[in-house]
Formats: C-alpha cells, sequence, structure tokens
C-alpha cells in the first residue's frame, strides 16, 4: 500500500471517494512515512500528527454521510512554514517567530482546508524564504532526496523534498524569485507560480510585497491545478488579489501540441548553463517538438537590467518588512540574511523606485514580444544542486540567479511553471520552465500537462521513492 503515497492527487482522491481507503488510513500511512525518512531529509519543522488525524476522524465521518468536498477530500498536504496555521506555530523558519502560534490560518491554507485537504505538517524553508538552498541554521537543512547530500534548492526546500519523498501529496509553497519552481526542478516535482494576484498571499509572512506569490507544488501538473483550483480567488484583504476570474482547471488533457508557439530567448535562458543540465533541456525540446510545439526565437529587449531592479526592489522591500524586528532581534538572523539586510539598507528611495519604472517598462515590452506566443520556455535550473555546507553569506542574493532561470516571472508577475524533464548523468533532476502571458494560467498548465504525459517522470519518482531513496 505504500506505494499509494506517490500516486497523484487525483487517483488517491478516487480511491477515498470509491472507499478503497479512508481518510484516516491514508493520513496513518503518510505519517508513518514520516516517521520513517523525516530523520533524513529533514523536510519538516513541525509535523501536525494530532491535528492531521482529528481532521481526518471528521472527513471521514462527511464520507461515511456521503459528502465529499471534492478532489482533495482527505488528502494529505505539506505547508511552508511561512504560511499561518491557526493553533500550530508558524515559525518562518527563524528563531525570532520559533514559538509563535496565530489566530488564524493563511488564506490559501484555509480553502485547501474548506476543500477537504488535511494539513500533515509545516514544512522546512530557508529562513524567512530569503535564499535558494533551505540551509536553515535554526531548523537544519533539508536535503535533496535524489542525494542527501545536495541542497534541494529553496526557499520551499521542505515543501519540494515532503512531495518527492511521499510524506505529503502536495505542498504549499511562496515564490519571490523561484521559491516554488527551484526547488521542484531540483527534487523531481511539480511547481506552479500563479499570475501575480491570483492566489491570496494573507497570511504569508513577507519577503518582498510587489513579488511575492503563493502556489502549489505537487507530483504532477494536474495536481497542481487542483490545488490550484481551490487556492485561487479574490481576497479583499489582500491589496495585490485580483477580482479577475482565472481559468486554472481543466477535465480533459491536450492530446497534442500542435499550434502551440514557445518562445525562447536563448541567450538568457542558456547562460551559465551546466553542459549536462542543457543536454537534458535540448531533448525536452525535441520532446515538446514531436508532440507538435512550435519553438521560435524571441527578443527580450532590456532583462538585465530587469533582473537587476528585481534585486533592488527585493533587497529594498524586505528591509522595510523586517526593520521593525531587526533593532529587537538582529542578533537572531542567519549571517546570510544579515548580509542580505545590510545591501538592501543602502538602497536609496530614488534607486528603488527607478527600478520600479524599468520593471512596468520591462512587462510591457514583453508583453509586446511574446503577441502570437503561447508561453515562454527554457529551463527552470541551470546548475545541478550543489553540496550542502559550501554556500557562503555573500552567495545569498546571487544563488537563484545562478541556480536558474526562475527570477524572469517575478519581475513579470507572469504564471510560470517547472515540470520534471529529465535526468543529470548523476542522476539529479532537471526541470523545464513554461511561462506564460498574464492570467494564461490554465493554457501554461495545459501545455505542461500534455508534455509530461508524453515523457513521464512520475514513474521515475515513483520507484525512486518506493526503492533507491528508501536505501540511502
Amino acid at each position: 500500500m505504500t506505494e499509494l503515497l506517490f500516486e497523484t492527487i487525483k487517483t488517491a482522491g478516487s480511491a477515498i471517494k470509491k472507499k478503497q481507503i479512508s481518510p484516516v488510513e491514508l493520513t496513518k500511512m503518510t505519517l508513518n512515512q514520516i516517521r520513517e525518512h523525516e530523520p533524513r531529509v529533514n523536510a519538516f519543522i513541525t509535523v501536525m500528527e494530532e491535528e492531521a488525524l482529528e481532521q481526518a476522524k471528521q472527513l471521514e465521518a462527511e464520507l461515511v454521510n456521503g459528502e465529499v468536498r471534492g478532489p482533495l477530500h482527505g488528502i494529505p498536504i505539506a505547508v511552508k512554514d511561512i504560511l499561518q496555521t491557526k493553533g500550530v506555530k508558524t515559525t518562518g523558519g527563524s528563531k525570532i517567530f520559533e514559538n509563535w502560534i496565530p489566530s488564524e490560518d493563511a488564506a490559501a491554507v484555509q480553502k485547501l482546508r474548506e476543500a477537504g485537504a488535511i494539513i500533515i505538517g509545516k514544512a522546512n524553508l530557508h529562513e524567512f524564504a530569503m535564499g535558494a538552498t533551505t540551509e536553515n541554521p535554526h531548523y537544519g537543512s533539508a536535503k535533496n532526496p535524489w542525494n542527501l547530500a545536495r541542497i534541494p534548492g529553496g526557499s520551499s526546500g521542505g515543501s519540494a523534498v515532503a512531495t518527492a519523498t511521499g510524506m505529503a501529496f502536495g505542498a504549499v509553497g511562496s515564490d519571490t524569485a523561484g521559491s516554488i519552481r527551484l526547488p521542484a526542478a531540483m527534487c523531481g516535482t511539480v511547481g506552479f507560480k500563479p499570475t501575480y494576484g491570483v492566489v491570496s498571499r494573507r497570511g504569508c509572512l513577507p519577503f518582498s510585497w510587489s513579488l511575492d506569490h503563493v502556489g502549489p507544488m505537487t507530483r504532477t501538473v494536474q495536481d497542481a491545478a487542483i490545488m490550484l483550483e481551490v487556492m485561487k480567488g479574490h481576497d479583499a484583504k489582500d491589496p495585490a488579489s485580483v477580482k479577475r476570474h482565472v481559468q486554472v482547471g481543466f477535465d480533459e488533457s491536450l492530446s497534442d501540441l500542435k499550434g502551440v508557439r514557445l518562445g525562447f530567448y536563448e541567450p538568457y535562458m542558456f547562460a551559465g548553463m551546466d553542459e549536462d543540465v542543457k543536454r537534458v533541456v535540448v531533448e525536452a525540446f525535441r520532446q515538446l517538438e514531436s508532440i507538435g510545439a512550435e519553438i521560435v526565437p524571441i527578443a527580450l529587449p532590456g532583462i538585465d537590467e530587469a533582473l537587476n531592479a528585481l534585486k533592488t526592489i527585493a533587497q529594498s522591500e524586505v528591509v522595510s518588512v523586517h526593520e521593525p524586528l531587526l533593532k529587537k532581534y538582529g542578533h537572531l538572523y542567519g549571517d546570510d540574511l544579515k548580509y542580505r539586510f545590510e545591501f538592501g539598507s543602502d538602497i536609496s528611495a530614488t534607486a528603488y523606485l527607478r527600478a520600479q519604472r524599468r520593471r512596468d517598462q520591462f512587462v510591457r515590452e514583453t508583453i509586446q514580444q511574446m503577441q502570437g506566443i503561447d508561453a515562454l520556455v527554457g529551463p527552470t535550473n541551470v546548475q545541478p544542486p550543489f553540496e550542502i555546507g559550501t554556500m557562503v553569506p555573500s552567495m545569498a542574493i546571487s544563488n537563484m540567479f545562478t541556480l536558474g532561470k526562475t527570477p524572469l516571472a517575478n519581475i513579470l508577475g507572469f504564471p510560470a511553471l517547472s515540470v520534471a524533464c529529465g535526468f543529470t548523468a548523476e542522476n539529479l533532476p532537471v526541470g523545464l520552465q513554461l511561462i506564460g502571458k498574464p492570467f494564461s494560467d490554465q493554457k501554461v498548465l495545459q501545455i505542461g500537462d500534455c508534455y509530461e504525459k508524453s515523457a513521464p517522470w512520475l514513474k521515475a519518482l515513483q520507484t525512486h521513492g518506493t526503492g533507491s531513496f528508501a536505501s540511502q
């Protein structure tokens, strides 16, 4: 029965609905998986055993009475420990909040609960979501399940690890410059950053209010759509939340990608790329073309200035957010965060406003360049994960930019998907990234789903989870 832990949300949900397994049984299986593997991978800061079983019992009683809330009814889901959970501590990966117990759920968590998801635990993360490695000095480093000596990516590293190892069927992450997509790529799973404002950030400890996104992390694209369908929606308490109805879910997969045009800007997408990773991505491009997609060259003028603007915006906003805490708790931050704050505190208001203007201009220019294009395509990660313990504080800001090509979608605010596309010679996963136009979330997911089904990596994840991972 352990194999069920590596099945899709759709498959597990169907088994629950047909009463082939109960929410309590599935939750106990998941908790057993956590007990067996968590000490080695450190995916969680808090495991919510009692709370999860209580939820499962309630959902089981509903099931007996013929009530099914939806496809997430009875499905164990992890939550990045930067999102509030009512009655359960939310640390943000920091010592400052090690004993903070929120009085309400984050908006996305509340919606998942209402849809029948069982919150199994709070996932480990880079401190305050400010890093690409999930090397946490306070709660320990999360480990990449494909090689326990390597980083899982970050900052939502624990969420990706929990999903990849059968300790959750999916997870909620946050993404400011790639924190959902990079760890998904490095752990062989799926990560989706929705269009800015589609999912409320209320109850998520902020990094950068104009760049932060909340989104799903799963094992398949279709599962990401299932979670996002529940998580999306207008929230009057989040000033960035959009009122627009955005299509996400889809019942039928595309049979092919005929008529789909994908834009590729090689000078950026392949810059600083490991040759073995490049081999995998080029093969993924061939696979996309074999199922009908057309990959065409595209220009992205001003991209370097825009990415520099992202650094200015993010580091300026994060200093503003943490300024009150720094005065009282500055000594409790990790060394890499202290380096970030030093960098951010030197940014002038003029430089910040100039960066925001550059960003607006780049968004307009990119929309213009994407006319007739369904999505941009490229790698998620351009380097394999490096060994834990090799990062120095001065690398903190640049890591996300050197490890992957994820920041582009954050400065744009466009929907972006990472889907597994193969393995390096060292058997480390590589991610393929698709970046759509604003509010084309469903289209991006459908393209990714069609690719995934044509070159499925779920079986590799299942085999790894039930075999080689367990023997590491």
